[in-house]
């Protein structure tokens, strides 16, 4: 898929990978609406864009509000006249212990990364049919394809949505809309902050814009996935399906200094 002049709604645009996104799509060409909850941030983001030069609008709304989900599409269609490319990229997350993790940290997971994608990606399907060329691209999480202790509920919402796609896409074939599924691991953006997980644990933070110019990269060429995390965890991934008692034994080794690294970490 070519990305100059093509029309892009993305959520959660205003930071991190969402707006790494945006900057990279910009520089080829497309034109760019991002959205995302809390106006201040969301507009510090667009000046910032803006400066880079193309076209790019924010619109203030939470993508878990079917309001707010409206005047998203609403507003890309107004700004853009169409819609070309959807990037679902606002999540949110709470590690922990299952039992120590509260029904409205569960509820608002399942409602920011799985249900409001789904809702999205429902409502734009008109739009991206008429574009002719349309294309959804979800952000999972490599959490997705090796489940994390600690991230359980994350785990599933992440990975459901994984397999949302992989439906899709083939319901899809031949429709002119196609589905790209980005699984990222450990990256330095501010859902992060709260996390003091480091390498000794698994977790080494890579740039925004790596996992940006990989998403690139895979529209242009018209893949249908990105797995971030090189060939350690190509590796993981393997073991997992070959193996999955030998990572169980190397996550229990692990438990303790993970579950301290993570008990903070919430960005809902």
């Amino acid at each position: 898929m070519q990305i100059e002049g093509k029309r892009v709604l993305l959520t959660g645009g205003s930071s991190g990978i969402g707006r790494a996104i945006a900057a990279a799509l910009l520089e080829k060409g497309a034109h760019v609406v991002i959205t995302g909850r809390r106006r201040d941030v969301l507009d510090a983001a667009v000046g910032e864009l803006q400066a880079r030069g193309g076209t790019v609008h924010a619109i203030g709304a939470d993508v878990s509000d079917p309001a707010g989900r409206a005047a998203m599409l609403d507003g890309v269609l107004e700004h853009l006249g169409g819609l070309d490319m959807l990037v679902n990229n606002a999540g949110g997350v709470r590690a922990g212990r299952l039992e120590e993790t509260t029904e409205a940290e569960i509820r608002a997971m399942v409602e920011v990364d799985l249900l409001a994608p789904i809702f999205l990606t429902r409502a734009a399907l008109p739009a991206l049919r008429a574009s002719g060329d349309g294309l959804i691209v979800d952000v999972a999480s490599a959490i997705a394809l090796i489940g994390i202790p600690f991230y359980a509920t994350y785990a599933a919402v992440k990975a459901g949505l994984a397999r949302f796609d992989e439906a899709l896409r083939r319901e899809l074939v031949g429709e002119g809309v196609r589905v790209l599924t980005v699984y990222p691991g450990a990256t330095d953006t501010p859902m992060m902050r709260t996390s003091r997980a480091g390498p000794e644990v698994g977790f080494t933070k890579e740039p925004a814009e790596a996992v940006a110019q990989a998403v690139v990269a895979a529209v242009l060429a018209d893949a249908f996935e990105v797995v971030r995390g090189g060939e350690v965890r190509a590796q993981m991934i393997a073991l997992n399906r070959t193996d999955p008692l030998a990572l169980d034994r190397r996550f229990a080794d692990l438990k303790p200094a993970l579950a301290e690294a993570v008990r903070d970490h919430a960005a809902l």
